[in-house]
């Protein structure tokens, strides 16, 4: 039994004398509190963790592999993570666009496939139980500011789409009438400008939530009941938007957006995280180590932007939790299955990467306030330059030890937990991250709502030959105190 375990164990054995000691009229001394109720939950929870619910969305397309019916899951939840702002034991996850695959060979472009092309975004709350395991209390779906659905389908171009087409798994484009064949004039390829590829959510005292997506990328903020009242990106053009990230952020990766969402605990200032090297300016500078971090104050409208250095080469950085004004953990993983996936024996990875770091804004340089030295400029599209190259670009060509030269420099991080170490961790996106309380974190995977493709073709999601990849919660020991 771990340390943690026999604490929590001790603190409710405590919790129960004291009840049955106290005197009998007296009904407050006979409760137990939610700190103790929340150790005892803790005590109960498997070391293994615990799968999330899920339904099926439908479970009538062959598996490209086996040749046999598959399930597309909901499921899906385990894109972003944050914990409920007041209520201890829960915490909210949100899916993705939707259950989604790579599509090969597509007549209209390369795209993505849409097996359930309806499909609405959305956030579920959760919490651990008495027994030890994790039921869903309500579902909360996305909607535009007139109350209708959004999907998850890209937006245009010129508000963060990526290019990719649309398609139904029979390789048919999804057009706005289904019930009617292509046509670019009278049917076209369907899109959404509200569209949502959420990979962060954080969630506020007041009920509301801002979640942060792949495609923009967006920063919006929805109500309690998912209605969108709020929105921020790089488009200036974007009647929608209150406050602009810098220009720079619309030179994002496609499928590598804005994968991580803080905020700190005054909720005045969002902290978004890009999962990978920017294309800034293109796409020769993909395979780097340098990612970026953006800061929005809320009440001010200040801008604050620092990098963050990457362990390996494209990794992705998939989560961001607030601790303090300047203390955050990142979730920095690769893409790759421990005991090798749908890949099977070729695909086991032992050096697989599923980290989590403890970072320091105030350790890092502020790029839009740093002292511009000779060569220096504050691009309006590109963002600080030097000598006419991205930050991206001066990396390329001389390492980091170039930025450091002008006085430049990554945020510090220190690692707080290993999940391969620590757990065999199986699974490929480890996404999620709950700050449970000072010394215990969750985390979750995204299990790609059980959803697969090899060469374009769909297929079940699977973690061995038996076993199906599911959204999988564990809570682990981590010192997440703040001095």
């Amino acid at each position: 039994m771990t340390n943690w375990k026999v604490l929590s164990a001790l603190l409710l054995g405590s919790a129960l004398l004291s009840a049955c000691n106290s005197d009998s009229d007296n009904d407050d001394d006979d409760a137990t509190t939610p700190e103790q109720e929340l150790a005892a939950r803790l005590a109960a929870f498997p070391q293994d963790g615990v799968e999330l619910p899920f339904a099926v969305l439908r479970d009538d397309l062959i598996d490209g592999k086996t040749m046999a019916p598959f399930e597309v899951r909901n499921g899906g939840y385990g894109s972003a993570m944050t914990a409920h702002p007041s209520n201890l034991g829960e915490f909210y996850a949100m899916t993705d666009r939707g259950p989604n695959a790579d599509f090969v060979g597509g007549a209209y472009g390369s795209g993505k496939s849409f097996p359930v092309a309806d499909y609405t975004p959305r956030i579920g709350h959760f919490r651990i139980t008495a027994s030890g395991g994790v039921e869903q209390l309500a579902t909360i779906e996305l909607k535009r500011p007139d109350g209708t659905l959004i999907t998850g389908l890209p937006n245009t171009s010129a508000l963060g789409g990526t290019g990719e087409t649309p398609y139904n798994p029979d390789g048919t484009p999804i057009v706005v009438d289904p019930t009617q064949p292509y046509d670019a004039a009278t049917n076209p390829i369907k899109l959404d400008d509200y569209g949502l590829d959420g990979e962060g959510l954080v969630a506020l005292r007041d009920g509301s939530f801002w979640a942060s997506d792949e495609y923009g990328p967006h920063m919006v903020h929805f109500d309690a009941e998912g209605r969108e009242i709020d929105r921020i990106n790089p488009f200036t053009a974007d009647t929608r938007t209150r406050i602009n990230l810098p220009a720079e952020y619309a030179y994002r990766r496609a499928n590598r957006g804005m994968e991580g969402l803080a905020i700190t605990p005054d909720e005045s200032t969002l902290v978004g995280l890009m999962q990978s090297t920017m294309d800034l300016p293109d796409r020769t500078v993909r395979s780097l180590t340098i990612t970026r971090i953006v800061t929005v104050n809320l009440q001010t409208d200040e801008i604050g932007q620092y990098l963050y250095r990457q362990e390996l080469p494209a990794n992705s950085n998939s989560e961001m939790v607030g601790l303090s004004a300047t203390d955050f953990l990142v979730l920095e993983r690769d893409g790759s299955f421990l005991y090798g996936g749908p890949n099977g024996a070729a695909g086991v990875t032992p050096d697989a990467q599923k980290q989590v770091y403890r970072i320091d804004l105030s350790t890092g340089t502020n790029l839009e306030t740093v002292a511009l030295l000779p060569g220096m400029v504050q691009d309006p599209d590109l963002g600080l330059t030097i000598n006419g190259k991205t930050l991206e670009q001066v990396v390329l060509e001389g390492g980091w030890e170039a930025l450091a030269a002008v006085g430049i420099y990554p945020v510090d991080k220190t690692l707080a937990l290993d999940m391969v170490v620590e757990a065999n961790y199986p699974h490929d996106k480890m996404e999620g991250l709950w700050r449970i309380d000072d010394s215990h974190l969750g985390v979750l995977n995204d299990d790609d709502f059980a959803t697969w493709s090899t060469g374009g073709v769909l297929e079940q999601k699977m973690l061995d030959d038996t076993t199906i990849d599911a959204g999988r919660l564990y809570i682990r020991e981590v010192d997440l105190s703040v001095d």
